[in-house]
């Protein structure tokens, strides 16, 4: 009963994670500073809050918490700062539609990955899933404007391929301390930021940043860290694939901006596939333990 209780608690956090991170969109709206000025003070403002989360966990020794920091921490660390630049990076050279069908690829490498890396073959419900989110995502992006450049895709892919290794790195290794490597990330974002940034930005904006490093980065990194250890990393990917009709949904809600009729009906394609998945597998388990029980 503790790994059904477990399996549904990873897919509340999973979830809460990408509802945390579908909110990217929402902050360049209102945040005048220029785009590495942003990420540096979304990356300051992350590293504060996940310090402050620690601190009010460990109540005490968090210095030496941060100190012990392992090797894997300090891989999960950069890839984690990479997987972040390489995602901005990639829209500068590449059209929106083109980095969203990208990223739906996500569980598929993360599956791959979780089969050679823990020996975790996805099942089949779980490929079939992922297939239709991406059909979805390729639905949304389908009415997309602009043209994919090479370099662009890479760097989207780069990206891609990187959060699919977290998704492993934190489930192989049981021991790591991915709040504190979370931490360590989102400081190397903003150095990697500083020295393309620009003024300090207003009083305004800053409290805009400071929301953006609390919701985007470290509520989401917070609800990702626990909940990717609870599930296996196709299906953490597969919940990702929520982010893509998640962010125009926060758009037609804050900003009066009405979807097309592509983004709603891949957005639906997407939820469904979620959806299903996990009912039949929530189904599965729970049938499983009764099985386990009454022998």
């Amino acid at each position: 009963m503790d790994r059904q209780k477990n399996y549904r608690l990873g897919i509340l956090l999973v979830s809460a994670s990408a509802l945390f991170w579908s909110t990217a969109g929402i902050f360049p709206r209102i945040i005048h500073a220029d785009t590495p000025t942003m990420l540096l003070w979304r990356g300051v403002f992350g590293a504060l809050f996940l310090f402050a989360y620690m601190l009010a966990e460990e109540r005490g020794g968090i210095f030496r918490r941060l100190g012990n920091i392992d090797r894997y921490g300090v891989l999960y660390a950069l890839i984690g700062a990479g997987a972040m630049q390489m995602f901005i990076a990639s829209f500068r050279y590449t059209s929106v539609a083109h980095g969203a069908v990208i990223y739906a690829v996500v569980p598929f490498v993360a599956g791959g990955l979780g089969w050679l890396v823990l020996g975790e073959k996805p099942s089949r419900t779980a490929a079939v899933s992922s297939l239709a989110a991406l059909s979805g995502v390729a639905v949304m992006m389908g009415s997309g404007q602009g043209e994919g450049h090479i370099s662009g895709d890479l760097l989207a892919f780069g990206a891609t391929c990187s959060m699919a290794l977290l998704m492993v790195l934190g489930r192989k290794f049981a021991n790591l301390d991915l709040l504190a490597a979370a931490c360590l990330s989102t400081l190397l974002s903003a150095m990697l930021s500083y020295p393309f940034s620009g003024a300090l930005p207003s009083g305004t904006d800053m409290i805009s940043l400071a929301a953006f490093g609390m919701i985007n980065q470290a509520a989401g990194f917070i609800c990702f860290a626990f909940g990717s250890r609870m599930l296996p990393p196709t299906e953490t990917a597969l919940i990702g694939a929520l982010d893509a009709p998640l962010a125009p949904l926060w758009a037609w809600l804050l900003f009066a901006i009405v979807p097309a009729s592509s983004t709603l009906i891949g957005g639906a394609i997407v939820f469904a596939a979620v959806l299903a998945h996990f009912t039949l597998q929530t189904r599965s388990r729970g049938a499983a333990s009764r099985d386990s029980i009454s022998a």
